[in-house]
Order: C-alpha cells, then sequence, then structure tokens
C-alpha cells in the first residue's frame, strides 16, 4: 500500500502537470486566460456605485437583512447589492428572460418551429432573450430606485437627492449593468472556457468565500459555548461531506450497451464492434437551482421593495428557510429538471440516429421501441437527480438554521460552485485530451491504455 504523503506528493506533482499543459496549448491558454480576464472585469464593476447613493448606509442594511432576502440576493450577486453597484441586479434578469423563452418555445408553434432551425433559429431566439432581459432589468431597476428611496424615510439617508431624476437614473444604470454582465457571459462562452453565466455566477459565490469562512471562525471564537470547537468541526466534516456526494452524483451515469452491425465496404468488414450510451444522473447541471432561485427572486425582490402590507406578508412566508420556500422551490427544481432534461435529450431522435448507424441495443428493437426504451431508462434517472439535487439544495438550510451559521451559504451555492467547477474541468480535460496531453482523469495519451 503506497504512503499516504507519497499519494499526495503524486497528486500535486501530477496537478502542477496538468496546470503546465494547460499554458502548453495556444488556444487552449487563450481561452483561460480570456475568461481569467472577463471575471476579472466583472469583479471590478462590483464596485463601481449607482450615482446618487451612499454606500455605506446600504452596507449596514445589507448587514442587518443578511439572514434574509437581502443576504440571499446580495449572495447571487456577488456582493453588488451591498456596494449598491451598477451589477446589483445581477446576471438573474437574462435567466428569467431565458426561462420564459423555453416556455414559449414549448407552447408557441412558431417559436417550436425556430428551435428546430439549428443554429439561425437558436441565435433569433437568443435574441428575444436579451429582448425580454432588458424589459425584465428595467422593470427591476424601478423597483429597486423605489425602495432605495424609501429608506430614506426610516430615517436613513440612502439616497442622496430622491426624486424623478434619480429613479431614472437608477434604472438606466441597473439595466446597463445587466446587459453588460449578458454580454460578458455570452463572450465567455464563445471565446472562453465553460459556460459564462454560470462562471458569473460562480465567480460570485467564490468572491464571498473567504469573508464567510472568516465569519464562521469569529462565531466560533465569540461563542464558543453554543458554537464550540466540535459544532465547527462538524459542520466542516459535514459539507466536505456533501461536496463529495455532489461530485459522486454527478459524475454517476448509466451506460446502455449498444450494438454496432458488421457490414462489408469492397472487400473489407465494418463494425460488428459495442459502444456505451452514457446517460447522467443529472442531465440538467447546475440550471434548475439557478431557474428555481431566479424565478423566487424576483416575487421576493418586488415584494421586499415596495411598501405594500399584503406584499410585506408574501415576502415573509416566502423567506428561504421558511417551509413554503422550501415546498415551492423543491417543486420548482423537480420540474426544471425534467424539463431541461427533455430540452437537451431527445429519445427519439438518439433512436434514429443509432437506426441511421446501423446500430442498435441488445433485446430491444430499432425505432419507435429503442426511443421508449431510452424514455424509460431516462425518466428514471431524471427522476433520481431531481430528488438528489433537491436534498443537496434543501437540507444544509436546515443544518444552517439549527447550527445558526452567520452568513448564508447553503445547498444551492454549494451545488452551483461544484457543479460548475466540474463542468469546467471537464471542458479543459476535453482539450487536453485530444491534443494526447493528461487530463484530470488521467493520462490518456497516444501510448496510453483506455
Amino acid at each position: 500500500m503506497v504512503p499516504v504523503p507519497s499519494q499526495l506528493t503524486t497528486a500535486a506533482n501530477r496537478a502542477m502537470g496538468i496546470f503546465i499543459n494547460i499554458f502548453k496549448l495556444p488556444e487552449l491558454r487563450k481561452r483561460v486566460l480570456f475568461t481569467l480576464g472577463m471575471l476579472a472585469v466583472y469583479r471590478l464593476g462590483v464596485f463601481i456605485a449607482v450615482p446618487g447613493v451612499d454606500r455605506k448606509v446600504m452596507a449596514d442594511i445589507a448587514k442587518q437583512g443578511s439572514g434574509g432576502f437581502l443576504g440571499y440576493f446580495n449572495m447571487f450577486s456577488g456582493g453588488a447589492l451591498e456596494q449598491l453597484s451598477v451589477f446589483a441586479l445581477g446576471i438573474m434578469p437574462y435567466i428569467s428572460a431565458s426561462i420564459i423563452m423555453q416556455l414559449m418555445t414549448v407552447v408557441i408553434p412558431k417559436l417550436e418551429q425556430l428551435s428546430k432551425e439549428g443554429e439561425t433559429g437558436r441565435r433569433k431566439i437568443n435574441q428575444y432573450s436579451r429582448y425580454g432581459t432588458v424589459g425584465l432589468a428595467f422593470v427591476q431597476g424601478y423597483f429597486m430606485a423605489s425602495w432605495l428611496e424609501s429608506q430614506n424615510a426610516t430615517g436613513q439617508m440612502l439616497v442622496l437627492e430622491p426624486g424623478f431624476g434619480f429613479q431614472m437614473m437608477t434604472v438606466l444604470t441597473l439595466t446597463g449593468g445587466t446587459v453588460f454582465l449578458m454580454w460578458l457571459g455570452e463572450q465567455i462562452t464563445e471565446r472562453g472556457i465553460g459556460n459564462g453565466i454560470s462562471l458569473i455566477i460562480f465567480s460570485g459565490i467564490i468572491a464571498n468565500l473567504p469573508l464567510a469562512i472568516f465569519q464562521l471562525f469569529q462565531k466560533q471564537q465569540d461563542d464558543p459555548e453554543s458554537f464550540g470547537p466540535m459544532t465547527l468541526a462538524m459542520l466542516l466534516v459535514g459539507s466536505v461531506a456533501i461536496i463529495a456526494f455532489i461530485v459522486v452524483m454527478e459524475r454517476g451515469q448509466r451506460r446502455i450497451q449498444v450494438q454496432y452491425a458488421k457490414r462489408m465496404v469492397g472487400r473489407r468488414m465494418f463494425g460488428g464492434n459495442a459502444n456505451y450510451l452514457p446517460l447522467r444522473i443529472n442531465s440538467a447541471g447546475v440550471i434548475p437551482p439557478i431557474f428555481a432561485s431566479s424565478i423566487l427572486m424576483f416575487p421576493n425582490q418586488i415584494a421586499g421593495m415596495m411598501q405594500n402590507e399584503w406584499l410585506q406578508r408574501f415576502s415573509g412566508a416566502l423567506r428561504y428557510d421558511g417551509w413554503l420556500y422550501i415546498a415551492v422551490y423543491t417543486t420548482l427544481v423537480v420540474f426544471f429538471t425534467y424539463f431541461y432534461t427533455a430540452i437537451q435529450f431527445n429519445p427519439t431522435d438518439v433512436a434514429d440516429n443509432l437506426k441511421k448507424q446501423n446500430a442498435s441495443i441488445p433485446g430491444i428493437r430499432p425505432g419507435k421501441r429503442t426511443a421508449e426504451y431510452i424514455d424509460f431508462v431516462l425518466s428514471r434517472l431524471t427522476f433520481v437527480g431531481s430528488w438528489y439535487i433537491s436534498a443537496v439544495c434543501v437540507l444544509p438550510t436546515f443544518l444552517q438554521t439549527k447550527f445558526d451559521v452567520p452568513f448564508y451559504y447553503g445547498g444551492t451555492s454549494l451545488l452551483i460552485v461544484v457543479g460548475v467547477a466540474l463542468d469546467t474541468a471537464q471542458q479543459i480535460e476535453s482539450h487536453l485530451v485530444t491534443r494526447s496531453y493528461e487530463g484530470f482523469a488521467g493520462p490518456r495519451g497516444r501510448g496510453s491504455r483506455r
């Protein structure tokens, strides 16, 4: 058995080798540096404040509401709300617009036809999503401006010169910030590495991690009786266990054997070999929790920013740690897991492609029966995947409430961080393996065994 120090040394050397290999490839190096540069621009923009406001007052308000909606929204915006940044709305209006367009694609025949026209149709739908983003950001920007002005009535001089001019300036600034983030994410997806929108959310969550860790250890120092070293250790071990569980489930898949028929080409025989069709437990990735969080943020944001008694009661009932929020959130996660999996993976198209390639699943007739079998397996995998996502996103909330953790860093953020990291690492590995470099999964060059 290899000693543990040797294993750690080997792992460190291999990680360093992978890092060097990334920068050996000019194309991959360019993509990685471009992605890091765009994320740096995003983080710099977080500290550019909306004109006419006092950021110190806003920081105090955000600190007082750190346990509720403001803290939750501030986490997803990467701290931009606390800074009253031009990026205070974050990328959520774009995600909400994308959700609306995908739902409309299913129910409106014209949009459904556009989605089947290949790249041209997808570009038109994306353009409609951009228009929707501007509209939603404008509406949310107005509610944000109204809420900022309402804080002056409580005795906190947050807005220096309230009025119509401030409202218009705030709406235009926040809408422009969201549109810029949308453009930034699309540029990362096209010219960088990984999904740009997911990476923006990822970087915003990660940026708060050092402060969150400091607050955790500070609470342990200030209140050692109720939050002692044993409680801290249990919380850290639980976090590591949840991360390991997420990695296992994200990598988990059901492989369906596919047999290719033999055929003669000239005087040579081709085919006859077996392959596998991999079906992931979680085919939807981190999209369901992002979509669900975005939908629940929008009404909660409006309710929290309007001085209306009925809306205030609604906002109180829809707290992130309340039973109503958890029930609605879980329902939305399950729905979007099935919905997004159905969009990404069409069993009928897969069955038709297998039939064209003279391939079949052993014991299953090609065509309709193959599509039904794939759909049968995928539906059951998606059932497991949807409840796995729901459990990971919801259960840490109970632990957080029980241990009175002084920051919101629950399962949703953890799932997004781990999921996006795995997806980005997989894309980097694909570039390395394609050019016979060592990837994260191990050496796979020309001379390696497959």
